[in-house]
């Protein structure tokens, strides 16, 4: 690791000399010619160790943090770790049961460390998840795209006073900013709702009380909405009277909020109810809908198992499932596609849509002149019709 790090420390230098060798070789009047082998060639092995579009990784170890979930603690094996931003993720990418996938999965593990975490629950039938907790082991080697996304702390819009709304796995992302936070001597007051099933399902668990107990700048509370016998602790959902009860007044505080899909229809609103304007809410995306045809819009009468043919041009006809996002359809058909967030944000698996229509749900972040020009996300694209696209 360190004689990566030196190597990577030479790119840099080399990166500084071809740029003042320029400046020398400059003639008044005159721009420079940044079309040279030699500054293109470091401006590409610069760019990719900070932003290195996959990385190979092994995992030195795996730690079970409840009876449904654990982190895979990874190391890289083909350079450094690159630097990232507390609450970025990476995208996995899997080859299960012959099928190629991949997963976006919030790292957990600060900034800075010398290895890699990504703590995943196993969901009740699924495939990726499932795969993760039940079958890698140590010694497995995986293959991830480089750190991405949007879902981090700016001190300069985001103010000092933090309240960190988790649901489920979504506390993953605010384990990677505490943990930094703690290391930086807290630069920020934070309160964390954690909701959960059960006591056994919170992860981190005492890992967060030690932190809460280690500094007057963090305050944490789990809630339990099924609450067992014995019980004392917070119980319910995190709703407005909660949040008043807790927070109190929200003016000046920054709101961010990460879990699956069904915390995001309830606590928006009581956000709302609370007080808090959207602009002061920071929100995680966290995968497609549960249930799309519950949605607004959604077809009436359409059965999610209704099948209809896929034609992608100049690679294959496939067969998907009305109920089922377009890409998880293309990749069970065996095609491979370049994908992110699979929230509908990033545009990684943007297609072209030639004939035939999609639904795709409200709030998917779809530029203006991809609409026009009759682009989609695949990844929150659901078949009305049989189609033919171009990827």
């Amino acid at each position: 690791m360190a004689s990566e790090l030196i190597g990577w420390l030479e790119d840099l230098r080399s990166y500084v000399r071809v740029i003042r060798g320029w400046r020398t070789l400059r003639k008044p009047g005159r721009g420079i010619d940044y079309r040279s082998d030699e500054y293109t060639e470091q401006v590409r092995r610069t760019v990719e160790r900070l932003h290195p579009r996959r990385m190979q990784l092994r995992v030195k170890e795996v730690i079970r943090q409840t009876p449904t979930a654990k982190t895979l603690r990874f190391e890289r094996t083909d350079g450094p770790l690159p630097p990232f931003r507390a609450g970025q993720y990476v995208s996995l990418l899997c080859e299960i049961d012959g099928v190629r996938t991949s997963r976006p999965l919030s790292i957990s593990s600060p900034p800075g460390a010398d290895f890699l975490d990504l703590t995943v629950r196993e969901k009740p039938g699924g495939f990726v998840s499932s795969h993760l907790v039940s079958r890698v082991k140590a010694g497995d080697t995986l293959v991830s795209t480089g750190p991405v996304g949007g879902f981090y702390y700016e001190p300069l819009i985001d103010g000092e006073d933090l309240v960190f709304l988790a649901g489920g796995s979504g506390i993953t992302p605010f384990m990677s900013i505490l943990r930094w936070a703690a290391a930086q001597d807290w630069p920020f007051t934070v309160r964390l709702l954690y909701g959960s099933r059960t006591p056994d399902d919170v992860i981190f668990d005492g890992e967060l009380k030690a932190l809460a107990k280690g500094s007057d700048r963090f305050d944490y509370n789990a809630v339990i909405s099924e609450r067992p016998e014995g019980y004392d602790g917070l119980a319910g959902l995190i709703d407005a009277d909660l949040l008043a009860e807790r927070i109190g007044d929200p003016a000046g505080k920054t709101f961010y909020l990460c879990g699956p899909c069904a915390m995001y229809d309830f606590c928006l609103p009581q956000l709302e109810k609370f007080g808090v304007p959207r602009h002061r809410i920071r929100r995680e995306l966290y995968g497609p809908p549960q249930d799309v045809t519950r949605e607004p819009g959604w077809p009436e009468g359409l059965r999610p198992d209704a099948k209809f043919s896929v034609e992608v041009l100049g690679r294959k006809t496939v067969e998907a499932a009305a109920g089922e996002p377009l890409l998880c359809s293309l990749e069970r058909g065996g095609l491979a596609v370049e994908a992110l967030c699979r929230s509908g944000e990033c545009s990684a698996c943007r297609a072209r849509l030639l004939s035939g229509r999609v639904f795709m749900p409200e709030g998917v972040g779809l530029r203006q002149s991809d609409r026009k020009s009759g682009y989609i996300h695949c990844c929150v694209s659901y078949p009305l019709e049989d189609l033919k696209i171009r990827i």
